[in-house]
């Protein structure tokens, strides 16, 4: 959704009619994730993907079908329906759709404010012809209604509870919010900030590094204390460079940290290696990886021991870094770093080759989601 927002202010600016299309739900194996959006204007223009390819152009068709009735309309796609085999949707699952014309889309300037603000927000959506939607944001007061005020009341409890945990998913309910009844279903779709990842040490991997982990949607902090080497200049795709010593920085914004961002420690020297994981074994980050060769490695682990961590501790720590790719210049390490990230998130265990598995290729992260839809 973030990614729209600029194309939608200028459809907005230009008077064009345009329909949100979002992934409300998925059985079994599918090709994005629950929030996945796509934005379609009446010339046929698209902003996003909901189903990497597969399913667009029917999208489309339905999209440009709705703005013209103004209605909102739930539709579907599975492997084993005739419909969606003929626009290609061969993941084996099926995915199910909300269309909204961007009339049925109350409090979008509130949500959009916070989306772009980096606020966490929750767009709560009922599955049916009125696609009733409310904003929250915590709090603040519901900004709209889905139809009832018990419902809304109870709907909010819970959307909280997702937002905290950057949950997306439909939850059913009674007519008035009652508990263990399907009459009325609601999608929660939770905004959360982008997951941070500070690396620390100014070196060529980092801003190879911070590249790939922006790609990835991750706000990237680069820290060094060694002001000649952490300049704007050599890391363009930081979103912050800081001249500090890394333990220093942690100890201003550990407490902030959650298990959907990550520490990347490349500086591998005992002087700053040490601090800085020390320091980062004291935050709730959900990775903490570290770069140095097997002995360098064994070495920290002697320091780091020496200095107070005990054996649970250091459980959490992935050195060295990244997963084993055979990878070599900086831009392939990054990759591999940013794919042993992916795998602890996921929580998919060994690391193999899709075509040597079995089973489902899409994998439920074990942790919140690092980017935001």
């Amino acid at each position: 959704m973030r990614e729209l927002l600029t194309g939608l202010d200028r459809w907005r600016a230009q008077g064009r009619r345009w329909a949100l299309a979002r992934v409300v739900d998925v059985d079994g194996s599918g090709p994005r994730e629950p929030g996945a959006a796509m934005a379609v204007n009446q010339d046929g223009e698209v902003l996003g993907s909901v189903s990497g390819g597969c399913v667009e152009g029917a999208v489309v068709a339905a999209a440009l079908e709705l703005i013209e009735r103004d209605e909102c309309e739930l539709v579907s796609f599975g492997y084993s329906d005739d419909d969606a085999l003929a626009v290609g949707l061969t993941c084996g699952g099926t995915i199910h759709l909300l269309i909204q014309p961007a009339g049925r889309l109350s409090g979008y300037d509130r949500l959009a404010e916070a989306v772009r603000a980096g606020e966490p927000v929750a767009l709560l959506t009922t599955l049916d012809q009125s696609g009733a939607t409310a904003v929250l944001c915590p709090g603040r007061p519901l900004l709209g209604s889905l139809g009832n005020a018990e419902l809304d009341r109870v709907v909010a409890r819970d959307a909280e509870g997702e937002l905290g945990v950057g949950s997306s998913r439909v939850r059913r309910y009674g007519p008035r919010g009652e508990a263990r009844r399907s009459d009325v279903s609601v999608f929660v779709q939770s905004f959360l900030p982008p997951a941070r990842m500070i690396i620390f040490g100014a070196v060529d991997f980092a801003a190879a590094l911070s590249q790939v982990a922006s790609v990835l949607g991750f706000r990237v902090t680069l820290c060094d204390a060694r002001e000649m080497f952490a300049t704007r200049a050599r890391f363009p795709h930081a979103d912050e460079v800081v001249v500090d010593w890394p333990h220093r920085l942690l100890g201003r914004i550990g407490p902030t940290l959650t298990r959907r961002d990550a520490i990347c420690v490349l500086t591998h020297e005992a002087k700053f290696d040490v601090p800085a994981v020390l320091a980062a074994l004291r935050t709730e980050v959900g990775y903490l990886g570290a770069m140095g060769s097997r002995r360098t490695h064994e070495d920290r682990l002697s320091r780091l021991r020496a200095a107070g961590a005990v054996e649970a501790d250091l459980a959490r720590l992935h050195s060295p870094i990244g997963l084993d790719l055979g990878a070599r210049t900086p831009e392939e390490t990054a990759v591999s770093i940013c794919a042993e990230i992916i795998a602890e998130r996921s929580g998919v265990g060994l690391v193999q080759p899709l075509g040597r598995t079995q089973g489902p290729i899409h994998h439920q992260w074990g942790l919140a989601r690092a980017i935001g839809e």
